[in-house]
C-alpha cells in the first residue's frame, strides 16, 4: 500500500520554531519578520515574549546566518527554523558570494541536522524590490512561516530514520 505524506498547516500544536533574521537591510527584514510573526500567530503558535514555542535570533547578515540557524537546529529544541534576510545587488560582486555562502550554508545545514531550516533569503537587484516582497505588494514572510508550518508537521509524520 502506497503512503503519502503531507504537512499540514492546523497541526502547530507542540511545534517549536527558531527564526534567525539578518539585521543588515533591517528595513525590509523586519517587516519580513512581522509577516512572518502574524502567519504563525493565525496559524496557532504563541508568538508573545512569553512564547515557549518562538524564538528570534539576530544575526548582523546574511552571511551569518547559517552558523546560528545550525547551532539552533542542532540544539534539539527546534523542530523548525526559518531564516530571514535580504541581499540587494550592488555595483560589486560581493552580492554573489554572500548569496552563494547563505544559500549553500542554509542547505547544508537543514541536510546535516535533519531539522527544515526554510531559506527567506530575499534576493534583489534593488531596494524597491526588497521593499516590494516584504510588504508594499505582498509579504512573504507569510509565505516563509507557511513553509515551517508544513514542513516541521511533514517531517514529524515522516516514518523514523
Amino acid at each position: 500500500v502506497m503512503a503519502t505524506f503531507e504537512g499540514r498547516f492546523t497541526d502547530a500544536q507542540g511545534l517549536r520554531i527558531a527564526v534567525v533574521v539578518a539585521r543588515f537591510n533591517d528595513l525590509v527584514t523586519a517587516k519580513l519578520l512581522s509577516g512572518c510573526l502574524d502567519c504563525l500567530g493565525r496559524h496557532g503558535i504563541d508568538t508573545s515574549a512569553e512564547s515557549s514555542q518562538l524564538d528570534v535570533a539576530w544575526v548582523p547578515g546574511s552571511f551569518e546566518l547559517p552558523l546560528v540557524s545550525q547551532q539552533l537546529a542542532r540544539s534539539g529544541r527546534y523542530q523548525v527554523v526559518i531564516t530571514l534576510g535580504a541581499v540587494i545587488r550592488g555595483d560589486t560582486p560581493h552580492f554573489d558570494v554572500v548569496v552563494a555562502e547563505a544559500s549553500k550554508g542554509i542547505a547544508t545545514v537543514s541536510r546535516e541536522t535533519g531539522v527544515p531550516v526554510i531559506f527567506g533569503v530575499l534576493t534583489t537587484d534593488t531596494m524597491q524590490q526588497a521593499l516590494e516582497r516584504a510588504g508594499i505588494k505582498s509579504n512573504l514572510g507569510w509565505s516563509y512561516a507557511l513553509q515551517a508550518l508544513e514542513m516541521g508537521s511533514l517531517v514529524k509524520a515522516l516514518p523514523a530514520a
